[in-house]
């Protein structure tokens, strides 16, 4: 690789920094107090000079980051994102998200060199060809048997994306984002906004819609709306299983009761609202049923707060905990783990003395 000069280093992790925050410039040099000019900043980013140690400080301080990081070369970068998210999301807002997401990965292959361990990532799906929304059920299945998934249901799809390949990053993000997907040094990589902690079957139905992006957009021409309904499917057919769900609900109904409807969702994981899409889906019901349940579910406010609970978590750990092994094995001091997991150096002690 070659070597990068820090002065460009600091230029490019200053302008990295300052976005991450969502801060201009001028809003850093104001919010220093007067230590350094708007100029000087602009000379920085640029990488045609270095700040001092008492501005270097100064801006680290109003920036929220440790001196590590302004000197850490650069190793990732994102490619072939795909944003989910609603027309609220401007456009500083998902520069923020998208520069947060680099910094995480950064980290995150770091502490994998660290420890010379890598997550693997094949591609399931061969040389298949997808050209319908209907295949995603045959990707889905095919996903299934090569990651040995069987048809139950899956505990958490977060450890089983990881456990394939994946990296997984939450990010502070306003309701107006739920995730985004890309590839970052050969790895699928899924951004997932905090919030989606709230409804947890959400957050599993998001995450695999996100992993069908990476998935299947090698071996499909699918785009737009057709693409979107196809990650959909596939992200039912990833939580319930065609032949499983038939069982389940014994062939074509006509009427699925609301207790069978929470039963399910607190087995499998997923909303109310997507099984009865899935149902509709599989022509397990029709049209008719479909439209009358979505009217019941806008007339019930069931779009905010629908009924039942799953009882399942759905949580990111294996970067902290390559973190904590390296720092209790020694291959990283304590300053470096807090540096890599962005917390505070007493917090991560504490946080490492449950372990030992």
């Amino acid at each position: 690789m070659k070597q990068q000069d820090p002065k460009e280093i600091f230029g490019r992790r200053l302008s990295q920094a300052r976005r991450m925050r969502g801060m201009s410039l001028r809003a850093v040099a104001e919010a220093i107090g007067g230590k350094v000019s708007y100029n000087a900043l602009h000379r920085y980013e640029c990488g045609e000079m270095m700040p001092g140690d008492e501005v270097l400080i100064a801006v680290a301080d109003v920036l929220d980051k440790s001196l590590d990081f302004f000197f850490r070369p650069f190793t990732v970068e994102l490619s072939e994102l795909r944003f989910r998210k609603t027309s609220g999301l401007g456009a500083k807002s998902e520069d923020a998200i998208k520069q947060q997401a680099t910094d995480f990965f950064e980290r995150y292959c770091e502490i994998e060199q660290v420890l010379a361990v890598h997550s693997s990532f094949k591609d399931p799906l061969g040389d298949d060809r997808y050209i319908s929304i209907e295949e995603a059920e045959k990707a889905a299945a095919k996903i299934r048997e090569a990651w040995k998934l069987g048809q139950d249901p899956l505990p958490n799809v977060i450890e089983t994306l990881e456990g394939n390949g994946f990296k997984i990053f939450e990010v502070e993000a306003p309701a107006s984002f739920d995730g985004f997907s890309g590839w970052a040094d050969g790895h699928p990589v899924t951004v997932l906004a905090n919030w989606l902690n709230q409804d947890i079957p959400r957050k599993r139905f998001t995450s695999l819609h996100e992993a069908a992006h990476l998935l299947v957009a090698p071996h499909s021409d699918l785009s737009g709306k057709e693409l979107e309904s196809f990650c959909n499917r596939f992200a039912g057919a990833m939580l319930i299983p065609a032949d499983v769900f038939t069982s389940d609900l014994g062939g074509f109904r006509h009427r699925i009761s609301l207790e069978e409807l929470i039963d399910l969702k607190r087995r499998y994981g997923m909303s109310i609202a997507a099984i009865m899409h899935r149902a509709h889906d599989l022509k397990l019901i029709d049209a008719s049923s479909y439209r009358q349940f979505c009217i019941i579910r806008n007339k019930r406010g069931w779009r905010r707060d629908e009924p039942g609970k799953y009882p399942g978590d759905e949580k990111s750990s294996r970067f902290e905990q390559l973190v904590l092994r390296a720092t209790a094995e020694e291959q990283i001091s304590f300053d470096k783990g807090a540096a890599l997991l962005n917390v505070p150096l007493v917090e991560f002690q504490q946080t490492l003395s449950e372990f030992l």
